[in-house]
Protein backbone atom coordinates (compact mmCIF):
# COMPACT_ATOMS: atom_id res chain seq x y z
CA UNK A 1 0.00 0.00 0.00
CA UNK A 2 0.86 3.55 -0.81
CA UNK A 3 2.05 6.10 2.09
CA UNK A 4 -0.12 8.77 1.79
CA UNK A 5 2.60 11.85 2.86
CA UNK A 6 0.84 14.69 5.16
CA UNK A 7 1.66 18.04 4.59
CA UNK A 8 3.36 19.98 8.15
CA UNK A 9 2.52 23.03 8.97
CA UNK A 10 5.63 25.49 10.57
CA UNK A 11 4.58 24.31 13.78
CA UNK A 12 4.82 21.06 12.81
CA UNK A 13 8.32 21.49 10.83
CA UNK A 14 9.42 22.78 13.92
CA UNK A 15 8.37 20.37 16.14
CA UNK A 16 9.95 17.52 14.05
CA UNK A 17 13.64 19.53 14.25
CA UNK A 18 13.27 19.66 17.98
CA UNK A 19 12.16 16.02 18.44
CA UNK A 20 15.21 15.11 16.20
CA UNK A 21 17.31 17.33 18.73
CA UNK A 22 16.01 16.39 21.58
CA UNK A 23 17.02 12.84 20.58
CA UNK A 24 20.63 13.41 19.70
CA UNK A 25 20.84 14.35 23.32
CA UNK A 26 18.71 13.13 25.35
CA UNK A 27 18.32 14.52 29.65
CA UNK A 28 18.69 18.36 27.88
CA UNK A 29 16.56 20.39 28.16
CA UNK A 30 14.22 21.38 25.44
CA UNK A 31 16.27 23.92 24.45
CA UNK A 32 16.24 25.89 20.90
CA UNK A 33 17.67 24.29 18.11
CA UNK A 34 18.91 27.71 16.38
CA UNK A 35 19.46 30.91 17.53
CA UNK A 36 17.08 32.25 15.61
CA UNK A 37 14.30 30.74 17.76
CA UNK A 38 12.18 32.90 20.12
CA UNK A 39 9.95 31.67 22.78
CA UNK A 40 6.66 31.36 20.99
CA UNK A 41 8.15 29.62 18.54
CA UNK A 42 9.81 27.07 20.82
CA UNK A 43 6.80 26.55 23.08
CA UNK A 44 4.47 25.85 19.78
CA UNK A 45 6.49 23.32 18.66
CA UNK A 46 7.34 21.75 22.45
CA UNK A 47 3.42 22.06 22.78
CA UNK A 48 2.74 19.72 19.68
CA UNK A 49 5.47 16.93 20.73
CA UNK A 50 3.41 16.92 23.78
CA UNK A 51 0.09 16.68 21.77
CA UNK A 52 1.47 13.37 19.93
CA UNK A 53 2.73 11.89 23.20
CA UNK A 54 6.38 12.25 22.20
CA UNK A 55 7.49 14.44 25.24
CA UNK A 56 6.61 13.03 28.98
CA UNK A 57 7.27 15.01 32.21
CA UNK A 58 10.37 14.12 34.07
CA UNK A 59 11.83 15.82 37.24
CA UNK A 60 12.83 18.82 37.52
CA UNK A 61 16.78 18.17 37.39
CA UNK A 62 16.09 16.52 33.88
CA UNK A 63 15.05 19.90 31.85
CA UNK A 64 11.08 18.76 33.22
CA UNK A 65 10.87 16.52 29.87
CA UNK A 66 12.13 13.37 27.90
CA UNK A 67 11.31 12.19 24.99
CA UNK A 68 9.19 9.09 24.13
CA UNK A 69 9.76 6.48 21.21
CA UNK A 70 7.43 6.91 18.63
CA UNK A 71 6.16 2.90 18.76
CA UNK A 72 5.51 3.69 22.61
CA UNK A 73 2.99 7.00 21.28
CA UNK A 74 1.33 4.66 18.98
CA UNK A 75 1.12 2.09 21.56
CA UNK A 76 -0.58 5.14 24.33
CA UNK A 77 -3.08 6.21 21.54
CA UNK A 78 -4.36 3.08 20.57
CA UNK A 79 -4.75 2.29 24.14
CA UNK A 80 -6.48 5.54 25.27
CA UNK A 81 -8.87 4.67 22.56
CA UNK A 82 -9.57 1.04 23.19
CA UNK A 83 -10.17 2.90 26.27
CA UNK A 84 -13.03 5.68 24.67
CA UNK A 85 -14.86 2.82 22.85
CA UNK A 86 -14.94 0.64 26.15
CA UNK A 87 -16.07 3.32 28.28
CA UNK A 88 -18.53 4.24 25.03
CA UNK A 89 -19.64 1.10 24.62
CA UNK A 90 -20.77 0.30 28.67
CA UNK A 91 -22.50 3.95 28.52
CA UNK A 92 -24.45 2.44 25.28
CA UNK A 93 -25.10 -0.47 27.39
CA UNK A 94 -26.78 1.28 30.19
CA UNK A 95 -28.48 4.12 28.22
CA UNK A 96 -30.40 0.89 26.41
CA UNK A 97 -30.74 -0.75 29.82
CA UNK A 98 -32.56 2.41 31.44
CA UNK A 99 -34.50 2.84 27.67
CA UNK A 100 -36.10 -0.94 28.48
CA UNK A 101 -36.60 0.23 32.11
CA UNK A 102 -38.89 3.49 30.88
CA UNK A 103 -40.96 1.57 28.31
CA UNK A 104 -41.35 -1.76 30.17
CA UNK A 105 -41.98 0.63 33.68
CA UNK A 106 -43.01 3.56 33.09
CA UNK A 107 -44.72 4.19 29.73
CA UNK A 108 -47.26 2.09 30.12
CA UNK A 109 -48.91 4.41 33.31
CA UNK A 110 -48.33 7.19 31.36
CA UNK A 111 -50.33 5.89 28.62
CA UNK A 112 -52.89 4.68 31.10
CA UNK A 113 -53.26 8.59 32.73
CA UNK A 114 -53.12 10.13 29.47
CA UNK A 115 -56.03 7.73 27.77
CA UNK A 116 -58.19 8.87 30.74
CA UNK A 117 -57.29 12.01 31.26
CA UNK A 118 -58.08 13.39 27.60
CA UNK A 119 -58.28 17.15 29.04
CA UNK A 120 -55.71 17.62 32.03
CA UNK A 121 -55.57 21.34 33.53
CA UNK A 122 -51.93 22.19 34.79
CA UNK A 123 -51.74 25.22 36.93
CA UNK A 124 -48.20 27.41 37.75
CA UNK A 125 -46.02 29.37 35.37
CA UNK A 126 -43.00 26.74 36.02
CA UNK A 127 -45.03 23.44 35.40
CA UNK A 128 -46.64 25.42 32.33
CA UNK A 129 -43.18 26.31 30.90
CA UNK A 130 -42.05 22.67 31.67
CA UNK A 131 -44.85 20.80 29.86
CA UNK A 132 -44.35 23.35 26.85
CA UNK A 133 -40.46 22.23 26.82
CA UNK A 134 -41.29 18.48 27.02
CA UNK A 135 -43.84 18.93 24.25
CA UNK A 136 -41.33 21.08 21.95
CA UNK A 137 -39.15 18.07 22.86
CA UNK A 138 -41.14 15.40 22.35
CA UNK A 139 -42.44 16.75 18.46
CA UNK A 140 -41.16 14.36 15.88
CA UNK A 141 -43.52 15.31 12.68
CA UNK A 142 -44.69 19.28 13.09
CA UNK A 143 -44.87 21.81 15.76
CA UNK A 144 -47.37 24.59 15.52
CA UNK A 145 -47.56 27.63 17.36
CA UNK A 146 -49.24 30.92 17.98
CA UNK A 147 -47.13 33.40 20.21
CA UNK A 148 -48.18 37.05 21.26
CA UNK A 149 -45.56 36.98 22.94
CA UNK A 150 -41.46 36.02 23.03
CA UNK A 151 -39.01 36.49 26.17
CA UNK A 152 -36.32 38.40 24.63
CA UNK A 153 -33.94 37.91 27.25
CA UNK A 154 -30.15 36.51 25.22
CA UNK A 155 -30.02 33.22 27.35
CA UNK A 156 -34.04 32.53 26.87
CA UNK A 157 -33.68 33.41 23.11
CA UNK A 158 -29.98 31.45 23.04
CA UNK A 159 -31.60 27.93 24.21
CA UNK A 160 -35.44 28.92 22.53
CA UNK A 161 -33.15 28.58 19.52
CA UNK A 162 -30.88 26.01 19.92
CA UNK A 163 -33.91 23.30 21.41
CA UNK A 164 -35.81 24.58 18.01
CA UNK A 165 -32.69 24.40 15.17
CA UNK A 166 -32.31 20.67 16.68
CA UNK A 167 -36.20 19.74 16.05
CA UNK A 168 -35.49 21.44 12.63
CA UNK A 169 -32.44 19.13 11.91
CA UNK A 170 -34.43 16.07 12.95
CA UNK A 171 -37.21 16.60 10.33
CA UNK A 172 -39.93 18.22 12.41
CA UNK A 173 -41.79 20.94 10.39
CA UNK A 174 -42.24 24.23 12.27
CA UNK A 175 -44.96 26.99 12.17
CA UNK A 176 -45.22 29.85 14.06
CA UNK A 177 -47.33 32.92 13.65
CA UNK A 178 -45.75 35.65 15.86
CA UNK A 179 -47.70 39.50 16.70
CA UNK A 180 -46.42 41.89 14.06
CA UNK A 181 -45.03 44.27 16.66
CA UNK A 182 -43.07 41.94 18.05
CA UNK A 183 -40.63 42.23 14.99
CA UNK A 184 -39.45 46.00 15.99
CA UNK A 185 -37.19 44.58 18.80
CA UNK A 186 -33.83 44.03 17.41
CA UNK A 187 -33.25 40.95 19.44
CA UNK A 188 -36.82 38.87 18.18
CA UNK A 189 -36.08 40.25 14.72
CA UNK A 190 -32.45 38.56 14.85
CA UNK A 191 -34.09 35.36 16.47
CA UNK A 192 -36.83 35.01 13.81
CA UNK A 193 -33.90 35.32 11.32
CA UNK A 194 -31.92 32.58 12.39
CA UNK A 195 -34.73 30.23 12.68
CA UNK A 196 -36.26 31.27 9.34
CA UNK A 197 -32.50 30.46 8.21
CA UNK A 198 -32.74 26.84 9.94
CA UNK A 199 -35.87 26.08 8.20
CA UNK A 200 -38.47 27.61 10.46
CA UNK A 201 -41.75 28.94 8.69
CA UNK A 202 -42.40 32.34 10.54
CA UNK A 203 -45.48 34.65 9.56
CA UNK A 204 -46.74 37.78 11.45
CA UNK A 205 -50.10 39.12 12.10
CA UNK A 206 -51.89 42.30 13.48
CA UNK A 207 -53.02 40.48 16.19
CA UNK A 208 -53.33 36.84 18.07
CA UNK A 209 -55.79 36.70 20.73
CA UNK A 210 -54.08 33.48 22.35
CA UNK A 211 -51.53 31.56 22.37
CA UNK A 212 -51.50 27.59 21.41
CA UNK A 213 -48.87 25.16 20.69
CA UNK A 214 -50.30 21.91 18.52
CA UNK A 215 -47.54 18.89 18.53
CA UNK A 216 -47.62 16.33 15.65
CA UNK A 217 -51.64 16.52 15.44
CA UNK A 218 -51.71 14.93 19.21
CA UNK A 219 -51.35 17.02 22.01
CA UNK A 220 -52.32 20.72 21.87
CA UNK A 221 -51.71 23.05 24.58
CA UNK A 222 -53.64 25.83 25.36
CA UNK A 223 -54.22 29.07 27.88
CA UNK A 224 -56.87 28.07 30.25
CA UNK A 225 -59.69 30.91 30.59
CA UNK A 226 -58.33 33.73 32.25
CA UNK A 227 -54.74 32.93 30.96
CA UNK A 228 -54.06 35.36 27.82
CA UNK A 229 -50.10 35.04 27.41
CA UNK A 230 -47.59 32.17 28.26
CA UNK A 231 -44.99 32.23 30.70
CA UNK A 232 -41.42 34.18 29.60
CA UNK A 233 -43.36 36.46 26.66
CA UNK A 234 -42.25 39.52 25.99
CA UNK A 235 -44.64 40.61 28.55
CA UNK A 236 -41.84 40.17 31.01
CA UNK A 237 -40.03 43.56 32.87
CA UNK A 238 -38.42 45.50 30.03
CA UNK A 239 -40.94 44.57 27.76
CA UNK A 240 -42.78 48.21 26.29
CA UNK A 241 -45.20 47.87 23.86
CA UNK A 242 -44.67 50.13 20.15
CA UNK A 243 -46.42 52.88 19.79
CA UNK A 244 -49.52 51.49 17.79
CA UNK A 245 -49.66 47.91 19.18
CA UNK A 246 -52.54 46.24 19.39
CA UNK A 247 -54.04 45.37 22.85
CA UNK A 248 -52.90 41.92 22.85
CA UNK A 249 -49.50 42.73 22.70
CA UNK A 250 -49.85 45.06 25.37
CA UNK A 251 -48.27 44.30 29.40
CA UNK A 252 -50.68 41.78 31.09
CA UNK A 253 -50.41 38.75 33.32
CA UNK A 254 -48.54 35.16 32.73
CA UNK A 255 -50.29 32.55 32.49
CA UNK A 256 -51.63 30.93 35.81
CA UNK A 257 -52.80 27.53 34.33
CA UNK A 258 -53.06 25.90 30.60
CA UNK A 259 -54.96 23.07 29.26
CA UNK A 260 -53.36 19.73 27.43
CA UNK A 261 -55.95 18.81 24.82
CA UNK A 262 -55.10 15.06 24.21
CA UNK A 263 -58.56 14.05 22.41
CA UNK A 264 -58.28 13.58 18.82
CA UNK A 265 -60.98 15.63 17.65
CA UNK A 266 -60.53 18.29 19.82
CA UNK A 267 -56.11 18.12 18.71
CA UNK A 268 -57.70 18.39 15.24
CA UNK A 269 -59.91 21.39 15.75
CA UNK A 270 -57.03 23.00 17.66
CA UNK A 271 -55.30 22.88 14.48
CA UNK A 272 -57.87 23.93 12.37
CA UNK A 273 -57.50 27.34 14.51
CA UNK A 274 -54.30 27.30 13.89
CA UNK A 275 -54.53 27.08 10.21
CA UNK A 276 -57.19 30.13 9.97
CA UNK A 277 -54.61 31.75 11.78
CA UNK A 278 -51.70 31.03 9.79
CA UNK A 279 -54.14 31.96 6.45
CA UNK A 280 -54.68 35.29 7.64
CA UNK A 281 -50.87 36.24 8.49
CA UNK A 282 -48.03 36.87 6.01
CA UNK A 283 -44.45 36.58 5.97
CA UNK A 284 -42.35 39.81 7.10
CA UNK A 285 -40.21 41.39 4.28
CA UNK A 286 -37.40 41.91 7.13
CA UNK A 287 -37.31 37.68 7.06
CA UNK A 288 -36.94 37.52 3.51
CA UNK A 289 -33.28 36.58 2.05
CA UNK A 290 -31.49 36.27 -1.24
CA UNK A 291 -33.07 36.24 -4.51
CA UNK A 292 -36.49 35.96 -2.38
CA UNK A 293 -38.30 39.17 -2.33
CA UNK A 294 -41.99 40.02 -0.66
CA UNK A 295 -44.53 39.02 -3.33
CA UNK A 296 -46.28 42.52 -4.02
CA UNK A 297 -50.30 41.89 -4.30
CA UNK A 298 -50.47 42.59 -8.17
CA UNK A 299 -48.01 39.75 -8.27
CA UNK A 300 -50.10 37.75 -6.50
CA UNK A 301 -53.41 38.08 -8.24
CA UNK A 302 -51.32 37.59 -11.59
CA UNK A 303 -50.37 34.22 -10.75
CA UNK A 304 -53.83 33.43 -9.42
CA UNK A 305 -55.32 34.61 -12.96
CA UNK A 306 -52.45 32.69 -14.88
CA UNK A 307 -53.18 29.17 -12.98
CA UNK A 308 -57.07 29.49 -13.07
CA UNK A 309 -56.32 30.32 -16.82
CA UNK A 310 -54.25 26.79 -16.82
CA UNK A 311 -57.65 25.19 -15.63
CA UNK A 312 -56.46 24.57 -12.25
CA UNK A 313 -59.12 24.36 -8.93
CA UNK A 314 -58.69 26.64 -5.94
CA UNK A 315 -57.67 23.72 -3.85
CA UNK A 316 -54.88 23.10 -6.81
CA UNK A 317 -54.05 26.88 -6.80
CA UNK A 318 -53.77 26.66 -2.73
CA UNK A 319 -51.27 24.09 -2.87
CA UNK A 320 -49.06 25.61 -5.49
CA UNK A 321 -48.94 28.81 -3.88
CA UNK A 322 -48.76 27.63 -0.06
CA UNK A 323 -52.09 28.79 1.27
CA UNK A 324 -56.00 28.54 1.98
CA UNK A 325 -58.14 27.92 0.06
CA UNK A 326 -60.00 30.55 1.58
CA UNK A 327 -57.36 32.91 0.72
CA UNK A 328 -57.58 31.86 -2.81
CA UNK A 329 -61.21 32.48 -2.94
CA UNK A 330 -60.48 35.78 -1.51
CA UNK A 331 -58.00 36.49 -4.33
CA UNK A 332 -60.55 35.32 -7.11
CA UNK A 333 -63.00 37.51 -5.80
CA UNK A 334 -60.33 40.89 -5.90
CA UNK A 335 -59.62 39.97 -9.57
CA UNK A 336 -63.18 39.45 -10.64
CA UNK A 337 -63.97 43.33 -9.20
CA UNK A 338 -60.71 44.44 -10.27
CA UNK A 339 -62.04 43.71 -14.18
CA UNK A 340 -65.25 44.70 -13.91
CA UNK A 341 -66.38 40.60 -14.40
CA UNK A 342 -69.82 38.80 -13.06
CA UNK A 343 -67.83 35.46 -13.38
CA UNK A 344 -64.39 33.56 -13.13
CA UNK A 345 -64.83 33.13 -17.18
CA UNK A 346 -65.35 36.94 -17.61
CA UNK A 347 -62.62 37.22 -15.81
CA UNK A 348 -60.30 35.58 -17.86
CA UNK A 349 -61.90 37.31 -21.11
CA UNK A 350 -61.64 40.54 -19.93
CA UNK A 351 -58.01 39.84 -18.60
CA UNK A 352 -56.90 38.27 -21.58
CA UNK A 353 -58.62 41.30 -24.03
CA UNK A 354 -56.38 43.63 -21.50
CA UNK A 355 -53.00 41.81 -22.10
CA UNK A 356 -52.92 40.64 -18.23
CA UNK A 357 -52.18 36.63 -19.49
Amino acid sequence: MERTEHAQTPAGRDAVRLYARLLNGPGRPPGAPDPGWDGPRLAAATAELRALGLLQPTAADTGGHATVSVDTAVRQLLLDADQQIGALFDAVRRTRDTVERLHDGYLPVQERHRAEHPLELVRGADRIAALLEDAARGARTEALSLRPGQDASGPALAGKLARERLALAHGVAMRTVYPAAALRRPTVLAHLRELTAAGAQIRVAHTLPLWLIGIDARVAILPAPGSVHAPGSVHAPGWAPAAGADQAEAPGPQAAAAVVVREPALVAMIRELFEYFWAGAWTPPELLTGSRAPAAPEDRHHEVLRLLAAGLTDAAISRKLEVSERTVRRLVAELIADLGAESRFQAGVHAARLGRL
